[in-house]
């Protein structure tokens, strides 16, 4: 619950009130929840709630093995096994993230390790200090300075 105040604790009156009424933003505060920035700002009239991206973020203790797809966009930081079939969404695995599996979706960005085959209908991106030993199958590609791949490409 937002509470109005004056700066020393009170709560303001008389002709305070309303000119702190007539302010735009009473709060404005910024979360970070797993590197997912969630701006919520409340107005006087109304409380709106801006969110760039659903994200599923797999923490790095997390150990998955088996077939992988979800409905939005996702972040590996632990460990996945198998296949991971993402065709209408983006996938990345970060700096933590350690996959072994065939990779399917709409782009696919590495900052991590994979082993495995990657396909991107759009693009991959291998970024500086990820490892990739597998083959990619992109119509676009992005290779940093830095990043290690073993493998061949097929843009197609």
């Amino acid at each position: 619950m937002l509470k109005k105040g004056n700066g020393n604790g009170s709560e303001s009156t008389g002709a305070q009130k309303s000119k702190e009424s007539d302010a735009a933003i009473i709060s404005s505060t910024l979360i970070e929840a797993e590197d997912v920035p969630v701006k919520i700002a409340a107005r006087n009239e109304h409380i709106s709630h801006e969110r760039r991206k659903t994200v599923s973020v797999f923490g790095s203790s997390l150990v998955f093995k088996g077939d992988l797809s979800a409905d939005e966009e996702i972040l590996i930081e632990g460990m996945v096994e198998g296949t991971i079939a993402h065709h209408k969404k983006n996938v990345t695995v970060g700096k933590q993230g350690r996959v072994i599996a065939l990779i399917h979706a709409n782009s696919v960005t590495i900052q991590g390790r994979v082993s495995g085959d990657i396909h991107g209908d759009v693009f991959v991106i291998l970024e500086d200090g990820c490892e990739v030993n597998g083959n990619i199958f992109c119509p676009r590609i992005r290779v940093e300075d830095g990043a290690v791949f073993n493998g061949s490409i097929q843009m197609t």
